[in-house]
Parts: C-alpha cells; sequence; structure tokens
C-alpha cells in the first residue's frame, strides 16, 4: 500500500477549496438528477483513491452553502488483503468535522474461487455495495455517494456494448430495490484527470493502490481505457459526444 504524502505546506483538508471547475460539474450532476434532498443524510464510499477523497472533499465543501441541508459522512470497507491497509483513514477523515465508519470483511479471502474469472472485479464490487447498503441502514443513513466519473462511465457503457451485447452504464442517481435507500454519482460530469489533478495539487493523502487484486493484472475495464484514450487523441469531443449518449441510459431509475 502506497499512500501520497501530502504536499509541504498543504492547508488542512477542511480548508482545502476545492476548483470551481470542478465544483460546477458538480453542482450541475447534483441539479440535473436531483440528487440531494433536504435532511438527506449522505455517507460517502471512500476508498482512499483520489476518485473518492476528491468527493468527500468536494461535498463537504458545498455542504457549507448548499441551498438544501444535508449530513455528510463517510465510510471505509476495508477488504482484508496483503499490501492494502486503509487503516490510517480512520485517523485522517474525522479531522474533516465529519462522522467516520470502518467495516473490515474478508471479501478477498471469501472471493478467491473467482480470482481467476473476468467476472472478479463486479463480483467484488457487489459485495463491497452489499456491506454498504447494509451499513447505512445500520447506521441510520439514506444515501450513498459514490464517485464514479465520466470516464468510468464510459468505460462501463462499451463494456456492456462489447461484451453483453447491451446499451448500458451506471446510473447518475438511483433508488434501491427496497425502496430505502438511494444512491447518487455526484461526479459523472468530471473527468478522471481533472480529480487526479486536484487531489495531486491539494495533497490529498490518496493511498494509490486502493484495489486490491486488479493492481497487477489488466481487466476488461483496462482494456476499455486504453482504446478510448487513443481514440480521444483522434477526438477531442469524444467524452462530450458519448455523454449526449449515455444520458437517456444515466436517468433515475429503481433500481441498478
Amino acid at each position: 500500500m502506497h499512500q501520497q504524502a501530502p504536499q509541504t505546506g498543504s492547508p488542512p483538508l477542511s480548508a482545502v477549496k476545492p476548483p470551481r471547475s470542478l465544483m460546477r460539474l458538480l453542482g450541475r450532476a447534483i441539479a440535473d438528477y436531483e440528487m440531494i434532498r433536504e435532511g438527506d443524510r449522505i455517507l460517502v464510499g471512500l476508498s482512499g483513491g483520489k476518485d473518492s477523497w476528491s468527493l468527500l472533499v468536494m461535498l463537504n465543501h458545498l455542504r457549507r452553502y448548499a441551498p438544501v441541508r444535508f449530513e455528510l459522512g463517510a465510510v471505509t470497507v476495508d477488504p482484508i488483503s496483503d499490501g492494502f491497509d486503509p487503516s490510517p483513514l480512520r485517523e485522517i477523515v474525522p479531522t474533516l468535522g465529519i462522522p467516520y465508519l470502518f467495516e473490515r470483511h474478508p471479501i478477498l479471502e471469501t472471493g478467491l474461487e473467482h480470482m481467476d474469472k473476468p467476472s472478479y472485479c463486479s463480483w467484488c464490487a457487489r459485495m463491497k455495495r452489499g456491506i454498504l447498503y447494509s451499513t447505512l441502514r445500520r447506521e441510520g443513513w439514506n444515501v450513498l455517494a459514490l464517485a464514479q466519473h465520466l470516464d468510468d462511465l464510459a468505460e462501463s457503457f462499451l463494456m456492456s456494448a462489447f461484451h453483453g451485447g447491451q446499451l448500458r452504464t451506471m446510473k447518475a442517481h438511483y433508488t434501491v430495490r427496497e425502496g430505502d435507500l438511494r444512491v447518487i454519482r455526484p461526479l459523472v460530469y468530471a473527468r478522471e484527470r481533472q480529480l487526479a489533478d486536484f487531489a495531486r495539487d491539494a495533497g490529498l493523502p490518496v493511498i494509490v493502490e486502493n484495489c486490491p487484486s486488479c493492481v497487477d493484472t489488466p481487466t476488461q475495464r483496462w482494456h476499455m481505457k486504453q482504446l478510448l484514450a487513443g481514440e480521444e487523441r483522434y477526438n477531442p469531443n469524444l467524452f462530450r459526444n458519448l455523454l449526449t449518449a449515455m444520458r437517456p441510459l444515466m436517468a433515475r431509475s429503481r433500481a441498478e
């Protein structure tokens, strides 16, 4: 596990001010998909990576001036694996002045039989999602905020078309089947490189290797990322066009 050291002279996390360009994208996504309601209790799924750290800091900044009042907290699922130790987050996150929940579950051990299958990553994601839902219900939170960005949605879109023969991608906002929880993705308009720049410039304490099983193994998603990067070199409007194509697929639904 490698943790990015904060830059010398970096302000405390509670004082970090995200760039206006990112905050505009966050605000537009929240408004377009009606993600936040008065009195919502929102938990951010925090892996320690650049994307989830960026989302947490941005929402913490937003709640200071948002027209609706909402509570904010964070939750980390520790899969208990060698080489990945998110425990330092337990000391860092509370400096933001928000509640923090830390769940330890042997996901990697449980999923060893899936390790040689292409579906392992999606299986692991479903396991983590179930743990997060249970944690929200147990602790009385009603909204889970996830940090997937536009690049993630585009990769999912291509994976679904290429490998599943379907036009699908991640929802920007949906309600779980049981009807008691909502899931939001406020970064759906943001590019991965924007979040990487913000995390670096703000000196966020990023855990670089936050996927315990896939960091050394190319996956379908990795191949889609490379494909998109190559195409974007020839078409600078690629992601803008993909967003237009995906908008109908991103609209709110009852369950994902």
